[in-house]
């Protein structure tokens, strides 16, 4: 890190040094790191840097690399930061996320300087939930969806998530000839056309939850593809990411009773008035449809990978059907 950030980031948390710097995770595609700094001269004991760097040559793991894609990261980093400077104030304890003490920008490097989680009380990750684990992030997430329910994405991605059909044309091209890849455009219509639109987090895996010592709250990370949509688009994205294909179909009804519950109680929290009938209708009915659009995505990005199953393609052939009506 350059002077100029490391000065920032003094000046930003008020301390006086950095004692010792831990990188977290590489950025995908090699465009930064996270790193967590100890601080010195401050009640801050650390805090935690998104530090972005573009790369002369990114690398990508699946080998997507294209203009289109090194243009959609820019874009993803700039909306993350707007997001954190503008927006994330707005989230109460009930869809908890990192407070952020300041983020700047050059002409090839930024950084946003965030609260640290671990030190502020969620210091477990995960790679897989329980039935409690995976309703205290669908909590999460109701709350968000309660809390931005009719928001205009300004300064964010129209349509968030990172596998919309709009910013996805090369994936689309890749995919096999078939029905699926004759109804992604009206997958794509049916999910944005919806009437209640809220704020989507856009990359809502386990990964992206920090959890609680005792495992009774929750808080999110990583929102450089929040925008706005169905929030069933984050409630599938959640399920494919923590549960086997087993767990989804015997879990389903349950984990959306709970989602529902969650958001008719957080809208009424949150002093939302609107149709909730015709809220939990329209997004209901939007679980198929939403599920079998990041299945189309899968199809043209990687043949192969484990949310490709007998589930997977039920809800499908489900949503295609629906379609065909």
């Amino acid at each position: 890190m350059n002077k100029h950030f490391q000065d920032f980031v003094l000046h930003s948390t008020r301390a006086s040094a950095i004692s010792s710097q831990h990188v977290i995770q590489t950025l995908w595609s090699g465009y930064g790191e996270v790193v967590r700094v100890e601080l010195v001269g401050t009640d801050l004991s650390s805090a935690v840097l998104k530090y972005i760097v573009l790369p002369s040559e990114a690398v990508h793991p699946r080998g997507w690399n294209t203009d289109r894609s090194h243009a959609r990261k820019i874009k993803s980093y700039a909306v993350e930061m707007h997001w954190y400077r503008d927006w994330s104030e707005r989230c109460g304890q009930r869809c908890r996320v990192a407070q952020c003490y300041a983020a700047t920008a050059a002409v090839d490097e930024s950084v946003i300087v965030l609260e640290d989680l671990n030190a502020a009380g969620f210091p477990q990750r995960k790679s897989d939930l329980d039935r409690q684990g995976v309703k205290l992030c669908l909590s999460w997430l109701a709350n968000f969806h309660a809390t931005f329910m009719g928001a205009r994405p300004e300064g964010l991605w129209q349509t968030g998530t990172y596998w919309h059909l709009e910013t996805r044309p090369d994936e689309l091209a890749a995919m096999a000839e078939g029905d699926l890849k004759k109804a992604a455009a009206e997958l794509d219509k049916r999910l944005n056309n919806c009437c209640y639109q809220t704020l989507v987090h856009g990359d809502a895996k386990v990964d992206n939850f920090c959890f609680s010592a005792d495992n009774r709250a929750v808080a999110a990370v990583d929102f450089q593809y929040v925008g706005g949509g169905c929030g069933m688009k984050d409630v599938v994205y959640l399920l494919g990411s923590c549960l086997s294909e087993q767990q989804c179909e015997q879990w389903q009804d349950e984990l959306l009773d709970y989602y529902f519950a969650e958001l008719k109680q957080a809208l009424e929290i949150t002093n939302k008035i609107l149709d909730w009938g015709q809220l939990k209708a329209e997004w209901l009915a939007m679980y198929a449809i939403a599920w079998t659009d990041f299945y189309r995505f899968l199809l043209g990005w990687m043949l192969g990978h484990r949310k490709i199953n007998l589930y997977t393609e039920r809800l499908a052939a489900e949503a295609i059907a629906e379609l065909n009506k």
